[in-house]
């Protein structure tokens, strides 16, 4: 388990807005060179609108869970996080640790390695269990990927943060953010850096999930734990854009379905569209012929 949590906001906040440096944990080396090299571009390319730090904890193992929207997203938060006095550990595909400067980096920074070819689900965040069970702060990205909501909510869910919140019982830190989507815009690829943009970023209170603990995991458990976690991950999003989400999370899964729906309904729409063609040039190829055998017979009885 995490063991106890320790939790100082109004320590955490006035260090903050005193300008006071917080101190950080485990840094080491290559995460203080990371932030050497990241920092200053940020500084430049975004300003900041930072909100939440108190609700992350001081001291203890725990989960952000953050909504995803930008290729550059990833470097925004950790500059709020690594400023926040927790360190982030994210999670990435294994492939990455291997070789290589990324390699390195990865390694050296503590990152996490996901082994997405095991066949068990849980051994796959195995490393993030035992992440948060040295008190590191894990980061996941729930939605699994970009979002694709055409508005850029947050999506539906993926499993494995509540697997991990659930193994552990470590708090769950509810996080959104927006403004890296206005510098680097979702699948455009395109850097829209003037005019400076702001980069928002709200983390929540920890997310309540002690119903849904020990428990056995079954996948109706584990879909409604995640359903809670990215509902107050949306809320912290409704604040800072002002507005209300919809009501029912974008599925891209749910559009898959409707997508190869479409596309079969479409394929036999575009078979009967052939035959009705085919039985179409057969008729016109009919008349000639019908035409043609009433002459024979009309010369037949001519004669």
């Amino acid at each position: 388990m995490c063991g106890p949590q320790v939790n100082r906001p109004e320590v955490l906040a006035q260090a903050l807005e005193e300008g006071v440096r917080v101190p950080r944990r485990r840094i080491g080396f290559w995460y203080r060179l990371a932030a050497v090299i990241c920092k200053p571009p940020l500084v430049v390319l975004i300003k900041r609108d930072w909100r939440g730090m108190e609700n992350i904890p001081a001291a203890g193992g725990f989960i952000t869970a953050v909504n995803h929207n930008s290729h550059a997203d990833p470097f925004a938060y950790a500059h709020y996080q690594y400023n926040s006095g927790r360190v982030p550990r994210f999670l990435a595909k294994s492939g990455l640790f291997k070789k290589g400067f990324v390699g390195t980096m990865m390694r050296g920074t503590g990152q996490i390695p996901v082994y997405r070819e095991t066949t068990d689900a849980l051994s796959a965040f195995r490393a993030a269990i035992d992440a948060v069970e040295r008190g590191e702060c894990v980061v996941f990205y729930p939605e699994g990927t970009i979002t694709r909501d055409p508005d850029q909510w947050p999506m539906t869910g993926k499993t494995g943060a509540a697997r991990v919140a659930l193994q552990t019982k470590c708090p769950v830190i509810p996080v959104a953010q927006w403004g890296a989507n206005e510098l680097l815009p979702p699948y455009a690829g395109k850097l829209n850096a003037l005019p400076r943009k702001t980069h928002h970023v709200l983390a929540g209170p920890p997310v309540d999930l002690a119903r849904f603990y020990d428990k056995e995991m079954s996948p109706d458990l584990l879909k409604e734990a995640t359903e809670v976690i990215m509902a107050a991950v949306t809320r912290q999003l409704e604040d800072i854009r002002g507005e209300k989400a919809p009501k029912t999370p974008y599925d891209p899964r749910q559009e898959r379905i409707e997508q190869r729906r479409r596309t079969a309904a479409e394929e036999a729409q575009d078979a009967q569209d052939a035959r009705d063609a085919q039985h179409a040039l057969d008729a016109l190829k009919a008349v000639p012929e019908a035409a043609q055998a009433r002459e024979v017979q009309e010369e037949g009885q001519g004669k």
